[in-house]
């Protein structure tokens, strides 16, 4: 059987508070296999966060003291208010070897990119990000996590990128699927043509979170 990449695309409409569930569940289950865990959104989010996971029966703590749980809404990765992608690509390759070096499993993180790209909004180097960060997997096959986007704050293409950037799609706490619509980042070039079958899959992939299906 075919494994389920471990760079995952969670597209989704309504209130991003819908995803503190399931997000307190794959972080509770990823405290329990060693993973150092990270979690990048906004104020609210972060402190929303910390209730569901102590609602889960995460010390959270103590998670925290111990330096197996981050919980931040920081943007040390943005320069003069706009997304870095190197510096943030730079920023997780060092705090995956420190996962290690800590002796923990690996590193699990996942954030909301409308967050994460800051107050400018500038997305021209998302598409590159992605790329940087699919290889970054490639290397480390001790990282895992999944990228959020909103569909209802971002635009169009910004979706239609991280669409075809990532070769998984997250469903729920306990399932993904393999992503049709993934596109090798060598093929980046010739695959941003405007198409009805990436946007007919782009409202599928919205349509595939289970905000409810917590196991």
């Amino acid at each position: 059987m075919e494994s389920i990449p471990r760079h995952q695309c969670l597209i989704y409409e309504g209130a991003p508070s819908r995803l503190l569930p399931q997000m307190a569940a794959v972080t509770r289950d990823k405290l329990s296999q060693n993973f150092r865990c990270v979690y990048l959104n906004s104020p609210p989010m972060v402190a929303g966060m910390r209730s569901y996971l102590a609602a889960a029966g995460v010390d959270v703590e103590k998670m925290q003291t111990e330096g197996r749980l981050l919980l931040s809404s920081k943007l040390d990765h943005l320069l003069e208010g706009r997304f870095d992608g190197d510096r943030m690509i730079r920023t997780l390759e060092q705090a995956i070897e420190q996962a290690l070096q800590d002796g923990h499993a690996g590193l699990w993180a996942t954030g909301d990119m409308s967050w994460e790209m800051g107050p400018q909004r500038d997305f021209g180097g998302l598409l590159a990000y992605e790329r940087q960060l699919e290889e970054l997997f490639g290397k480390y096959p001790q990282l895992s996590g999944i990228c959020q986007y909103h569909a209802e704050t971002l635009p169009h293409m910004v979706l239609r990128q991280a669409l075809i950037s990532h070769p998984a799609i997250y469903v729920n706490a306990t399932l993904a699927r393999l992503n049709p619509s993934y596109i090798r980042p060598e093929e980046y070039g010739r695959s941003l043509r405007e198409s009805a079958d990436v946007d007919s899959a782009l409202v599928l992939a919205a349509l595939s979170f289970r905000p409810n299906s917590i196991v």
